[in-house]
């Protein structure tokens, strides 16, 4: 590897992140910058760069931060690294199968609808896996939150569901079309979109939102922290202008909201 490094803002304009993330991942320490300049800045080397890679690799496929570190922990030098690379790489192509399943899934549902065809139920939900973050979920919020959430699923029919990934589809829609508009977040417009979003929120079994006494406004302002700060999430969001523009313009909306009603 070269001597070569990238400052903070050149590695978080490369991943698609933000600086204030890189700067948690160092507070926790899973991605320490290799130095820091006289200015203050990290800075980070090639090495740095291939642990970010993977650690955004398993951020997309669902492990929370604490699992990333315990995956990270035995790795060391740059042959252990490519194997490790070649895991997640099997792992990436596992996920790609289920993605393609799913537009295919999708594609079908379309055909069906546009030619006043029967739905095929069986075949709708073709590589839907809401059990993907069930480690996440138990670690952010504990093992009942995820037992109720997962109960609340199963018990669903087909139609709810489908009834309930379209209004999570026109939540994303209408925020990106707000974040796009230029409308303030404090907006009546945008306020609207709020008050829909945590509605949606405490209806859905097991999360804090949703239990009597929970501290629904910490939660949703956390959530909205978690839409900017994790790419999964935040790319629910994304706008034509790409990067965390969409979901700090949710964060920034959510908080005007849970400031003022809850």
């Amino acid at each position: 590897m070269t001597g070569r490094d990238w400052s903070i803002q050149e590695i978080a304009r490369l991943a698609g992140t933000t600086s204030r993330t890189l700067r948690h991942y160092d507070d926790i320490g899973l991605l320490t910058p290799t130095r820091i300049a006289h200015n203050g800045y990290r800075h980070y080397d090639e090495s740095a760069l291939v642990r970010l890679q993977r650690i955004l690799l398993l951020r997309d496929l669902g492990l929370g931060l604490p699992q990333i570190a315990e995956v990270l922990r035995p790795a060391a030098g740059e042959v252990a690294e490519a194997s490790a690379l070649e895991t997640h790489l099997a792992l990436l192509r596992e996920e790609q199968s289920r993605l393609a399943r799913q537009i295919a899934s999708v594609e079908n549902t379309i055909t069906a609808l546009r030619g006043g065809e029967e739905l095929m139920a069986e075949n709708m939900f073709d590589g839907f896996d809401h059990t993907q973050y069930k480690d996440e979920v138990e670690q952010r919020w504990g093992r009942q939150a995820y037992a109720d959430g997962d109960r609340w699923w199963r018990g669903m029919t087909d139609a709810e569901r489908a009834e309930w990934q379209q209004r999570v589809s026109d939540l994303g829609r209408d925020w990106i079309a707000a974040a796009e508009s230029g409308v303030d977040p404090a907006s009546a417009d945008a306020q609207a979109i709020a008050r829909r979003h945590v509605e949606w929120l405490t209806g859905i079994p097991g999360t804090p939102a949703s239990v009597p006494g929970g501290d629904v406004k910490a939660y949703v302002i956390g959530l909205g922290e978690m839409y900017v700060a994790d790419p999964r999430f935040g790319a629910n969001y994304a706008t034509s202008a790409g990067g965390t523009q969409g979901a700090e313009f949710v964060r920034d909306a959510l908080r005007v909201y849970a400031d003022a009603h809850l």
